[in-house]
């Protein structure tokens, strides 16, 4: 990264704290307060931090099993970890998916293989998404009507990306290969542009391909796994308020984390800016009491968050900081390019 991304990344760190810290300050009792939680709690929590990297590495084992590729339970722990580090400090976690095909190709996965594994792997996350979504309906069905827009927000994003693939899928069959139809001409995808589009399209295909001749065992186990990831973070909020404020009802503690965490990617900040931490605060101002406010978001941030960050950091920092360098240095030589290629039609012209 350059030394004004790496700024900028501080700079948005350092509004995440100072919004916890805003949080922490307006709840602390007047006959004064601690952040320290239970030895318990902080046991219950790093357990269910660790449970939710085992799924996730498990979930990588299992997909690529199920296409074939060598993806081992160590290289998929490690895969993982590097992406949450390199997602944490990119904006909108673009960093993610070059860091995450980095580690792979550096465990000497196939590159076809590590696109293949990556896409079932996004796709496999969504179907969890709406699994989960499903049986926590079920479970908060008498939850209350205040409660439903969440289930509404999170299944819809599942089947939107579910919708997007089925739908860029069959566009695929038809428009992966040939020239350019005029419905695209009247979109202005012609030249260089559709090919980009075609490109994509023929990934896809590829992807929807290696989908339909995975192998079900492993692809279910996979499947099990990501369902469980979900599960294990939704967890870490009850397991920190409950044992310290038990008359808490259990619906918000599980149904508003599930939103925050999904609805955080759309912030462009790295670390949300401290968005997710006012968020927080805002939707579950009424439910948790305000002495146990702070506390409860500072470590529910550290075990769903932070923790993540440095695990990667120790894990895989190296070659995911790699792998963003190369991505930026792809980036640079295009936008050269590209200014060549204007500069070269205008002295032409």
């Amino acid at each position: 990264m350059t030394p004004t991304r790496w700024i900028l990344t501080a700079l948005s760190f350092l509004l995440a704290f100072g919004a916890s810290g805003w949080v922490v300050w307006h709840g602390w009792p007047a006959q004064g307060g601690t952040l320290a939680l239970p030895l318990g709690v902080h046991l219950l929590g790093i357990a269910l931090m660790l449970g939710e990297v085992f799924m996730r590495g498990v979930k990588l084992h299992w997909t690529g099993r199920a296409i074939g590729a060598p993806v081992s339970l160590r290289t998929g722990l490690r895969t993982v970890l590097g992406g949450d580090f390199v997602a944490a400090i990119t904006p909108a976690r673009s960093g993610s998916e070059p860091a995450r095909f980095m580690i792979l190709a550096e465990a000497r996965v196939p590159a076809a293989a590590t696109i293949l594994v990556l896409f079932l792997e996004l796709f496999l996350e969504a179907l969890s998404l709406a699994i989960a979504v499903g049986v926590l309906a079920l479970v908060f069905r008498d939850a209350g009507r205040a409660l439903a827009p969440l289930l509404v927000l999170v299944g819809g994003y599942a089947g939107f990306v579910v919708g997007v693939g089925v739908a860029g899928a069959v566009l695929a069959r038809r428009y992966a290969h040939g020239p350019t139809p005029p419905w695209a001409r009247r979109l202005r995808l012609d030249g260089l542009r559709w090919r980009a589009v075609q490109k994509a399209l023929r990934q896809l295909q590829l992807g929807m391909d290696a989908l339909r001749r995975a192998r079900p065992g492993a692809l279910g186990a996979s499947l099990a796994a990501s369902v469980g990831h979900v599960l294990f973070k939704l967890a870490v909020l009850p397991a920190i308020v409950l044992p310290l404020a038990p008359e808490v009802p259990l619906a918000p503690l599980v149904l508003w984390p599930l939103a925050l965490f999904y609805g955080s990617v759309v912030s462009p900040a790295p670390g949300g800016g401290g968005a997710v931490e006012l968020a927080f605060t805002s939707v579950l101002r009424g439910t948790i009491p305000t002495a146990l406010m702070g506390r409860a978001l500072v470590w529910w941030r550290v075990y769903t968050f932070y923790g993540f960050v440095l695990l990667g950091a120790l894990a895989a920092g190296r070659t995911a900081l790699r792998a963003l360098r190369g991505a930026e240095v792809i980036e640079t030589a295009e936008e050269e390019r590209k200014i060549k290629a204007r500069w070269w039609r205008r002295w032409h012209r």
